[in-house]
């Protein structure tokens, strides 16, 4: 069956799954729309939250930037699987035994102030709309590979198709509509990775695979391979540190650790399950669930790699004469030209495409004429869906990922919408401004709400100011430096007052937001940054990315010091605050 059919069916047949879904589990109530009336299986909820916290950043970014990063790529497992047992351990069972929707509610009631509840709401927005720009660039990405349109109209598509089955079905619908998608995801992603093991290290399981030697090369490692092909083309060992300071690495883990536990559209989802200890045993099957792609990440990132590499030069890299030539490129070069994500640029009348490291040559170069092609771009995200294409594996295969791709996608942008919402109608409207809303008037000022942050998110992720992932990571920083603090602080120190909740959030966000606008460019007018990707210029060589981590730190710092200054709480939210660290069974 032509490629292009294939995936039109299997990606058709999972939309209509989704919002038959959304359909079926449509809220009729507030508890429907925010918690899915906290009725959800911890099983299903776990492989609901594995769902949304996969996001377009782990399924199609993540292995891209291995792929190039190598081992400096390793960080973004570290930070986003340790971040969740952080989570799963100090945060879920004590939210969800307080017994609020939101995480802004929570901070509302343990801090008594409806400031503290208002910049609660403003640090969610903040965190999520940054997060989400790098979801809908995923959706993007996906949606203008499998149309074979530019990125700009695979946005628009995917805008369309999030619009009818978040707004339709709140919690409930996006909680059984992200099982399937769990499903559909993890599919995807192992699938190609078992049949690319096999091939190159016939070893079934990638993540023995990616230890093995390659089939037919007397014994050669997989990664000893990738060392010498990428030193051979200029560029440093594949696993050797390229590109992070070891003090970066730790800020980076971090900010992404903290960053995770503090994520308010992952941490609504324990609101939802019946008992405390339900959210326990979820966060437990989460962690299973995620397992499964985070360990396959690494050998998808190394070996879509080698397969790369070995296409562009099929002859050998030390062998210009044998490198691919541009009119003879396979089609799914072709395919990914027309989105604009993968270009070429033309140096002389030659016909071969070089793939080489430009600002430092290989020794081949200095003796052969590259009048030839050279490639200009090749974006990082569009790796794992090509992944099958250059192994040469099925169309079905193809067809898989790209559904697989959709629906990582899809499945995070709708939990970070409905956290958007939440934070809107439930917090705003009926938290502070107009306590007497009906719940008719609050669901659909949420809805409305989820139409405001589909449009600006679509907007903001035509020109995101990195690669998903790295947006992704901006997300946990400013996470990491204003909810994690106060959450933890709130549960664990009895102390914290409501002037040092708030002094804290206001002073790690802002001067986190102010070092990723002033490094990485303000999200409303990319380009704008004044040293924007240059290293040389960081405060003390501190990147974007890990700088959450010092945003925390000033949080704490703050917090801790207006605490002691001012007038403790009172006695009532201490005892509470109490009372939610201690055991108790079958608490509701």
């Amino acid at each position: 069956m032509d490629l292009k059919l294939m995936i039109y069916l299997v990606v058709g047949a999972t939309f209509a799954l989704y919002i038959g879904i959304a359909i079926w589990a449509r809220a009729g109530s507030t508890g429907e729309f925010y918690v899915a009336g906290k009725g959800v299986n911890p099983v299903a909820n776990g492989m609901a939250t594995a769902a949304d916290w996969m996001s377009a950043a782990s399924f199609i970014s993540m292995a891209g930037l291995i792929a190039f990063l190598g081992y400096s790529g390793s960080v973004y497992l570290m930070g986003w699987t340790g971040g969740y047992v952080l989570m799963a351990l100090l945060l879920a069972p004590y939210l969800r035994k307080f017994g609020k929707f939101t995480v802004p509610q929570f901070v509302g009631d343990r801090f008594y102030s409806n400031t503290a509840r208002i910049v609660a709401v403003i640090c969610l927005l903040v965190i999520s709309i940054t997060y989400v720009i790098g979801q809908m660039r995923g959706v993007g990405i996906a949606f203008s590979r499998f149309l074979e349109v530019d990125l700009l109209w695979g946005l628009i598509a995917g805008m369309g198709v999030v619009f009818v089955y978040a707004v339709l079905g709140g919690m409930k619908g996006i909680t059984y509509t992200q099982i399937a998608q769990y499903v559909v995801m993890i599919f995807a992603y192992t699938v190609p990775a078992i049949f690319i093991s096999l091939q190159l290290t016939g070893h079934f399981l990638p993540q023995t695979g990616l230890g093995g030697t390659l089939s037919g090369q007397d014994g050669m490692y997989l990664l000893n391979a990738l060392d010498q092909t990428l030193v051979d083309l200029g560029f440093n060992e594949y696993t050797t540190n390229r590109n992070l300071s070891t003090m970066n690495i730790f800020l980076l883990t971090m900010a992404l650790m903290i960053g995770t536990a503090g994520l308010p559209h992952v941490i609504i989802r324990f609101f939802t399950v019946p008992r405390v200890r339900d959210a326990r045993k979820s966060a437990g099957w989460a962690l299973v669930f995620i397992s499964i792609l985070y360990t396959t990440a690494p050998a998808v990132g190394a070996m879509a790699m080698y397969n790369l590499i070995d296409t562009f030069h099929p002859g050998g890299v030390g062998n210009p004469e044998a490198a691919m030539v541009y009119e003879d490129r396979p089609q799914w070069m072709r395919t990914w030209e027309e989105t604009g994500l993968l270009q070429f640029e033309q140096e002389g009348d030659g016909e071969r495409v070089h793939y080489y490291n430009y600002k430092n040559p290989p020794a081949w170069t200095e003796e052969a004429e590259l009048d030839g092609y050279t490639v200009a771009n090749l974006d990082r995200d569009i790796m794992v869906l090509a992944n099958p294409e250059i192994a040469s594996l099925p169309n079905w295969v193809i067809a898989l990922v790209a559904a697989g791709g959709i629906a990582a996608a899809l499945s995070t942008a709708a939990g970070l919408l409905l956290a958007i919402s939440s934070a809107i109608s439930h917090d705003l409207l009926k938290g502070v401004f107009m306590p007497k809303i009906s719940e008719k008037n609050e669901l659909m000022a949420g809805r409305l709400a989820m139409v405001a942050a589909i449009l600006l998110a679509g907007y903001l992720g035509l020109n995101p100011p990195g690669f998903a992932a790295e947006v992704v990571a901006l997300a946990f920083g400013l996470a990491a430096s204003s909810l994690f603090p106060v959450l933890m602080m709130g549960i664990f120190y009895k102390r914290m007052n409501r002037q040092g909740a708030i002094a804290g959030m206001l002073v790690g966000i802002s001067i986190t937001l102010i070092y990723i606008f002033l490094y990485k460019g303000w999200f409303f007018f990319p380009g704008t940054a004044m040293l924007a990707d240059n290293p040389d210029g960081w405060l003390l060589g501190i990147a974007p990315q890990g700088f959450g981590t010092v945003g925390a730190i000033f949080n704490v710092i703050t917090a801790f010091v207006v605490s002691k200054l001012t007038a403790p709480p009172p006695k009532e939210i201490q005892d509470l605050v109490e009372s939610v660290r201690v055991p108790r069974a079958d608490t509701a």
